[in-house]
């Protein structure tokens, strides 16, 4: 099982854009795939067409439920979703900090440490699933910290901008320490989002990132992609010829998840 993460510590760079669509494409190739909306916004799950009042990933993690309890299967027209499996979010999710420091003795009996939680609840159900996606809030909290510890590799979504690109020091920071303490084969890529190829100054700061980080074929920010998530419908369903799938495509196959 490989264990995806898409994690930006600055919101509105496109990250559910990217874990709804990696989703619902592996799924679409016949792979058995959990989606994960570790983000209390839940926009991951509105955009499966999963809407819950209260979440039970916080009793998930601390060992109260099980996987049968939170892990719920996605519907859909089409025959790929029987291969899309979702544990969602809702906005009590923004309680698990608390949550953790008041469960304390029960994440040190099951875990050791909290960073670990995750991992070890992923492991109570990597036999029904070829990948886990996991969609993060944008804010370097606990949620993203488990994540990383989880994950086989990180994709990070970024805009070809000053302060998108400067936010991502503080991230490759935390990246760099999770290798050190918890997960030394841990990956990254790092993928220009919602770029506008015609101008100037987004061409000069793709440039910068290729030079300074593993960066992947771009995303333009096309109207299509915007469409694909308020329809509900993945970007390779909405034509052949729309340019949207030619990005998604070309992403995918440099990340070898075909």
């Amino acid at each position: 099982m490989e264990v995806i993460t898409v994690a930006n510590n600055k919101g509105g760079v496109g990250k559910t854009m990217q874990a709804y669509q990696l989703s619902c494409h592996l799924a679409f190739k016949g792979h058995r795939v959990l989606a994960i909306d570790f983000d209390s916004q839940a926009n991951l799950s509105t955009t499966l067409g999963v809407n819950i009042e209260r979440t039970l990933i916080p009793e998930w993690l601390i060992g109260d439920v099980t996987g049968k309890d939170v892990i719920i299967s996605v519907e859909g027209k089409n025959d790929f979703y029987k291969n899309l499996s979702l544990i969602p979010a809702s906005r009590h999710l923004s309680n698990l900090s608390k949550l953790l420091i008041l469960s304390e003795s029960e994440v040190r009996k099951c875990a050791g440490r909290k960073e670990r939680l995750l991992k070890v609840r992923l492991q109570e159900v990597i036999e029904n699933y070829d990948y886990v996606i996991i969609d993060t809030p944008p804010m370097l909290g606990d949620e993203l910290v488990m994540s990383l510890v989880s994950s086989t590799r990180v994709l990070v979504p970024t805009q070809a901008q000053d302060y998108s690109i400067d936010g991502l020091e503080e991230l490759m920071d935390t990246f760099e320490i999770i290798k050190e303490t918890e997960n030394p084969t841990l990956e990254f890529a790092i993928i220009p989002s919602m770029v506008n190829p015609r101008r100037k100054i987004e061409r000069q700061r793709l440039e910068e990132l290729s030079e300074h980080f593993n960066t992947t074929p771009v995303v333009r920010n096309l109207v299509q992609m915007q469409e694909s998530v308020s329809t509900q419908v993945p970007i390779f369903l909405m034509g052949k010829k729309g340019r949207g799938a030619d990005d998604f495509y070309a992403l995918w196959e440099s990340l070898k998840l075909n």
